[in-house]
């Protein structure tokens, strides 16, 4: 038996919260088809939210699981499964894969999982769909596979949020026997939102949910009787006939005075006992490898990836397609007007190459900051629902993290690196290989963990694409290096701005060189900072950005 006490739930955010559950008390019963019905907004979602620990509920609000106070959804793991409206999962993979990648998420022995995975194929229907893509399936078929992802962990109870929602008649139905089979043959005990009223013969406990408030709990016949109405399809009318007190007083009234027992409960199936989960490692090694098939299957995604990592570089070289200029000797000392003449020349050219030099550095660093923008930004915001969730059967936030991290670290370092080879070798950039790899490796990498942080902070994939395109443009401005920021300015922005650094880093290491000579001479109030130290400054901000990724995602952030 599930029960839910005093549930109350306000908006969050808000300068005048409002309430979406108003003290909800409700009990749902083992091994029984129970359905939630009401109205579009009175809060059914919100509800299984609640319960699931999904939403933030007001002090004194219980849920109970059997005879076990459920105070988080760490406690339902293995035990209550959550299938939403629409089926989460991800288009590039097939049937088959999305269900394998599942059961090594959570599943431990390889020969259980291929055993599991056949049997879910079989009970949704879906076996002879198993090798097509996702984004192929139909409504009904996504359903299906809503359903068998849930069904891979073997919940005792299984709670479905208007999996019928939007199918045709017959569709609708082949959900409902799907559910109630497992319901009678597995006994599970299954909580649904449902909004066709014509399909609650399915179910043998019904709840009525009006304007935050359960108005009534119990069979079809018995909700007949308790709104007058000859059938299911007039509950909306004998709702709005009377206001939301009149139901709310009803109800009370009447648990008070019959205390309604629900529909006999088959005998309850032994305490599941709960598989140990893979560990993190093993889990973070499946996360990797689906991410790296879905990166091949994504041609699109792909092609921009290519089309930045090969063509940024080659904008930095148009500029410099024969080689830096070099900087010559300095004439000797000045001897009358023409030595004069000379040594203004040669400061005039060597300010110039010098100004060219730090400006194709800084555009190589601004090239790479826009790259790891495109590489964090929408990679957790983008996929959130389904990390939310993999969380409720089991998937840690650690190994999610990690091998967010991971990936994008590796495809931002590789970038750095590629950017360093190409234009070095065309344009001739003096100074250490070494160096100046690390420097824009460094670079990359600590600007797109730093945009995987907004993706796991921030709500949506838009949001978070925003703030980091608007963190890229600030990158030149506040750099200091090509607009001179007034000096009060200058050590308040440039710890957090990443150009600079690279910049820096990039530029310091050619210190043997006559070009760095050059720029000084032109700016003698400069005060570059050792290669050293800008390395430890971006490390300083992937760090940084490391640790922000790891606590967001640990925040709940379920949406739908």
């Amino acid at each position: 038996m599930l029960r839910c006490h005093n549930l109350t739930v306000r908006t969050e955010g808000a300068a005048l919260p409002k309430e979406i559950l108003h003290g909800v008390d409700a009990v749902f019963y083992s091994g029984q088809m129970n359905a939630i019905i009401g109205p579009s907004g009175c809060g059914k979602t919100m509800l299984m939210k609640a319960i699931m620990g999904l939403a933030r509920v007001d002090e004194g609000g219980e849920v109970w699981l059997g005879h076990e106070r459920i105070t988080r959804a760490e406690d339902l793991v293995g035990r209550v499964g959550f299938a939403p409206q629409f089926s989460i999962a991800q288009a590039k993979l097939t049937v088959e894969e999305c269900l394998r990648y599942g059961l090594e998420l959570t599943v431990v022995e390889a020969g259980e999982r291929r055993k599991r995975l056949e049997d879910v194929l079989g009970m949704v229907g879906l076996t002879p769909h198993r090798h097509t893509l996702v984004e192929s399936l139909s409504g009904g078929q996504l359903r299906r596979l809503g359903l068998g992802l849930e069904l891979l962990v073997d919940p005792p109870t299984l709670i479905c949020d208007e999996v019928t929602s939007g199918l045709d008649p017959n569709s609708e139905s082949a959900i409902l026997e799907l559910l109630r089979e497992q319901c009678r043959e597995r006994r599970k005990t299954l909580l649904c939102v449902i909004h066709n009223l014509a399909k609650l013969n399915y179910f043998d406990w019904i709840t009525v949910l009006n304007a935050g408030d359960v108005v009534f709990q119990g069979t079809l016949e018995e909700l007949h009787a308790y709104f007058e109405i000859p059938d299911a399809l007039h509950l909306y009318d004998a709702l709005n006939a009377q206001p939301q007190s009149h139901w709310r007083t009803r109800w009370t009234e009447t648990r008070k005075e019959t205390s309604p027992t629900g529909p006999e409960e088959p005998a309850a199936p032994p305490a599941p006992t709960l598989a140990a989960l893979p560990s993190g490692l093993e889990q973070f090694w499946t996360l990797v490898r689906r991410r790296g098939r879905l990166l091949l299957r994504d041609h699109g995604y792909l092609s921009l990836i290519m089309a930045i990592t090969f063509g940024f570089p080659v904008m930095v070289v148009i500029f410099a397609l024969d080689g830096l200029p070099q900087i010559s000797s300095p004439p000797l000392q000045p001897s009358g007007i023409e030595g004069v003449m000379a040594q203004v020349a040669y400061a005039r050219e060597s300010a110039e190459t010098a100004a060219l030099v730090t400006s194709l550095i800084m555009f190589q660093v601004i090239l790479l900051t826009l790259m790891g923008a495109n590489n964090g930004a929408r990679e957790i915001a983008g996929e959130r629902m389904l990390y939310e969730k993999e969380r409720l059967t089991g998937l840690r936030p650690g190994a999610y993290a990690a091998s967010k991290l991971i990936f994008t670290g590796v495809l931002a370092a590789l970038q750095g690196i590629w950017m360093t080879i190409f234009v070095k070798l065309i344009c001739v950039f003096p100074g250490p290989w070494s160096v100046q790899m690390e420097t824009l490796a460094l670079v990359c990498v600590a600007m797109t963990w730093i945009c995987l942080a907004f993706s796991a902070w921030m709500s949506t994939a838009e949001k978070a694409s925003t703030l980091s395109i608007y963190l890229v443009g600030f990158q030149l401005p506040l750099s200091g290096v090509v607009l001179a920021l007034p000096a009060y300015l200058v050590w308040i922005f440039r710890p957090f701005i990443n150009a600079y650094w690279g910049w820096a880093g990039y530029f310091k290491s050619m210190v043997q060189e006559k070009l760095y000579e050059a720029y000084t001479s032109a700016h003698p109030s400069s005060l570059i900072p050792d290669s050293w130290i800008a390395l430890a400054v971006l490390g300083a901000h992937a760090l940084a950005g490391a640790a922000l990724v790891w606590w967001g995602c640990r925040q709940r952030k379920w949406h739908a």
